[in-house]
């Protein structure tokens, strides 16, 4: 077990957020490698990599994805998904994930990804899903071995552009007793809606399967719609273009209010949550109508009115973060205290595609590492 811990602290109260009991929603397998496992598998296959030591690949990835474009940020994954193609290697890099979140202070984490990417080597997509499970719950075991507490799911992805959806729909609910927790569309957003999926989704409502949908990052509002209506979206992919649908109104010169339009208005009353990835929608251009720092982030908006929100990483390797370090950035930038972060892991307890008596379970881990019972 390699995985070290950093440790990030709360402004001004001292607070080790990295020891507080988090919640992970939104967290690609194919974008939280660590460098050094790329390296080494690289070695073995035979596969030219942009550097040599970790810490130069680890810079080619900040360089790479800090481009302000969807398209180009996904591009990196190129090099990730071409270490994942046999199950020694997916395993491999799924315990490693896990004893990540672990030493991050993870409790319960929701891993992303698309097994139609992971076929190149004459493996089938069943294959490929019971080789990252072994892989997850060895992750699981050794992180248990430390004394800490974990437990994982499988939030099986469909390549949004590609025309596999009913097919990785039926691989979920396969595999939803063994691992499986959710489905997901990953992928370009832009030109790709979710009702190009619409067989998949109308499969999934009827097994009761649980569905996230990529919304609200490359694409705006139309995506969004498409999301919650096409694809009876239970949480939104980040979301956080939801934005675009609310208005300040001014008044006078001395009031103002702020107006929710009907999208904007359903998603809060409805509580869905947006799984928001702070770090991530900066280096893909999702907030440049509103600036490119982190203080221009929606993420307080939605906040101060209520939106069910949630503190995620998307990719950890793509970003160079952890849950910790978003959670540290935002305290940082929007003065929030230990009461909003415990707020957010509420939120994501609420939301994890688990049953209500597992979810009240993690409530209460929340509440007890946050001194609250």
């Amino acid at each position: 077990m390699n995985s070290q811990r950093t440790d990030y602290l709360l402004p001004l109260e001292g607070t080790s957020i990295t020891a507080l009991p988090k919640i992970s929603l939104h967290d690609h397998l194919d974008g939280g490698l660590r460098p050094s496992t790329i390296l080494e598998i690289a070695s073995e296959i035979g596969l030219e990599t942009p550097a040599g030591d970790p810490e130069s690949l680890q810079a080619w990835f900040d360089e790479s994805c800090d481009s302000g474009d969807l398209v180009d940020y996904l591009k990196t994954f190129d090099l990730t998904i071409a270490v994942m193609q046999t199950p020694d290697h997916l395993a491999r890099i799924a315990r490693e994930f896990v004893q990540d979140l672990g030493a991050d202070g993870v409790i319960y984490g929701e891993i992303r990804w698309a097994p139609e990417q992971h076929l190149t080597k004459g493996l089938s997509l069943d294959e490929v899903v019971e080789a990252v499970q072994s892989g997850l719950e060895a992750g699981v075991e050794d992180v248990r071995a430390t004394g800490q507490n974990i437990r994982v799911g499988q939030l099986v992805s469909a390549m949004r552009h590609l025309d596999r959806g009913l097919e990785i729909a039926e691989l979920a609910v396969r595999h939803r007793d063994r691992g499986v927790v959710g489905f997901d569309i990953a992928g370009p957003e832009n030109g790709f809606p979710p009702s190009n999926l619409k067989a998949a989704f109308d499969y999934l409502a009827r097994e009761y399967m649980p569905r996230t949908v990529h919304a609200g990052e490359a694409a705006g509002l139309a995506s969004i719609e498409s999301a919650l209506f096409d694809g009876r979206a239970m949480r939104l992919g980040h979301g956080v273009r939801i934005a675009e649908d609310i208005t300040l109104e001014r008044e006078d010169e001395e009031s103002s209010f702020v107006a929710l339009g009907p999208i904007a208005q359903w998603v809060k009353d409805r509580e869905i949550a947006l799984e928001t990835s702070p770090s991530s929608n900066l280096q893909t251009g999702t907030i440049a109508q509103w600036g490119d720092e982190m203080i221009d982030h929606p993420f307080d908006l939605l906040y101060q009115l209520g939106f069910n929100v949630t503190v995620n990483t998307d990719n950890r390797l793509m970003s160079n973060t952890t849950l910790s370090r978003e959670l540290a950035v935002l305290a940082e930038t929007f003065g929030y205290d230990l009461a909003d972060l415990e707020v957010f892991q509420l939120n994501a307890a609420a939301a994890a595609f688990l049953s209500i008596e597992d979810r009240e379970d993690l409530t209460t881990q929340i509440l007890q590492g946050f001194g609250r019972s």
